[in-house]
């Protein structure tokens, strides 16, 4: 007689079955919205008209249903005019425009009016307020100008009730120093981020929250060395961080050599993200040292997406533990994108308890666009 089902396999099986459930209701949420013609958007109504050989309203009702659209072409985010994108709901709403992947030549870039501060506020419950004392002064170390990350960083700070000091960074100029050769320059200018930065930690502003991206929080942790001091000397307790840097050999030495150990033996909670303009923010589960410091994340459904496929079949998903493409779908009233392929690929992870759906491990650059792309910029 075959032993009967532990209350976990049941309570999983009905988690991911509700979240399913849950996604198909909002894909077709979504798509009512952007191609009715009272709401949608003028790109997505013209889509319709000229490209799509089905009615969405109609036909497009799950989430396998979106397989009907062709894959998108990120290229069309390129260039203007950008108001195509705003859905007819929301032409008298006060609109951002926020660059993505626009580190050369014409950057793509797509409208926001509330997501950046849903994304952080959902991504605010998941941190553990003995790191991230409600209340507590962060400091952004990041790109910011045509970015959402620094106001997006700012919105969490002030969403927990902080005040956030921001250190400024020009993508575009780090691209030129590097694609020139210009090391020494390179280095001056990190060097010209990172020495406000230690100024500000020494100012009396109680900053106890950080942002910053691997090579910065780096390169922070070793001029605070230079000085004597250290990130934990400095009063930091919580650092939200991410980027395709973050891979488990950098996190293992960034706990051990940087942060004093884990959270418990150093006091501080690192926590890794992978996230764009266009998906918003992906949590990762617990990183753990027994766990050889994987890092696995899980994009934010409803409003979002995240699936490994083939990197010559485009429509099929790869096996869990296999390696593919990433393929994100962003499902908000502000933005919607069917099937777009990341440039990076990783490993498809299972669900997990707490996000009961698909994740990806092992994000890096997608192996075919390597050669043609800078990365580790900050």
């Amino acid at each position: 007689m075959p032993e009967p089902e532990t209350n976990i396999d049941v309570v999983a099986a009905e988690a991911i079955s509700a979240a399913r459930c849950e996604l198909d209701a909002h894909v077709h949420e979504i798509v009512q919205w952007h191609f009715h013609p009272s709401t949608g958007c003028p790109f997505w109504l013209q889509y319709a008209k000229e490209v799509l050989n089905f009615d969405p309203l109609r036909e497009i009702n799950t989430y396998d249903d979106l397989k009907k659209f062709p894959p998108f072409e990120d290229e069309l985010l390129r260039g203007g005019p950008v108001r195509r994108w705003v859905p007819k709901g929301y032409e008298n709403s006060p609109i951002f425009v926020f660059e993505t992947g626009g580190t050369t030549g014409i950057p793509k870039s797509r409208i926001v009016i509330d997501d950046f501060r849903i994304d952080y506020e959902l991504f605010s419950k998941t941190l553990p307020d003995e790191y991230f004392p409600p209340g507590s002064n962060w400091l952004m170390l990041g790109p910011s100008g045509p970015r959402r990350l620094r106001l997006a960083v700012e919105h969490l700070c002030q969403f927990r009730g902080g005040i956030c000091f921001c250190i400024d960074l020009d993508p575009r100029w780090v691209i030129k120093l590097i694609k020139k050769g210009w090391m020494d320059h390179l280095e001056e200018y990190k060097k010209h981020r990172i020495d406000p930065a230690i100024t500000m930690f020494g100012a009396g502003h109680d900053i106890r929250c950080l942002f910053a991206t691997p090579k910065l929080l780096e390169a922070l942790a070793l001029g605070l060395e230079e000085q004597g001091s250290s990130i934990a000397e400095a009063g930091i307790t919580g650092i939200f961080s991410g980027g395709t840097e973050f891979t488990p050999q950098w996190t293992r030495f960034a706990t051990e050599e940087l942060l004093g150990g884990s959270p418990s033996e150093g006091g501080i909670y690192m926590t890794p993200t992978y996230g764009n303009t266009l998906m918003g923010l992906a949590c990762s589960r617990p990183v753990r040292a027994e766990d050889g410091y994987k890092i696995a994340y899980y994009a934010p459904q409803p409003r979002a997406v995240l699936e490994v496929v083939d990197f010559d079949e485009s429509d099929r998903i790869v096996a869990y533990g296999e390696t593919g493409r990433v393929r994100l779908t962003t499902l908000t009233k502000e933005f919607f994108v069917p099937g777009f392929l990341e440039r990076d690929e990783g490993e498809r992870e299972p669900p997990y308890e707490k996000y009961p759906w698909d994740g990806v491990s092992g994000v890096r650059p997608f192996r075919k666009l390597t050669d043609a792309t800078t990365v580790g910029v900050y």
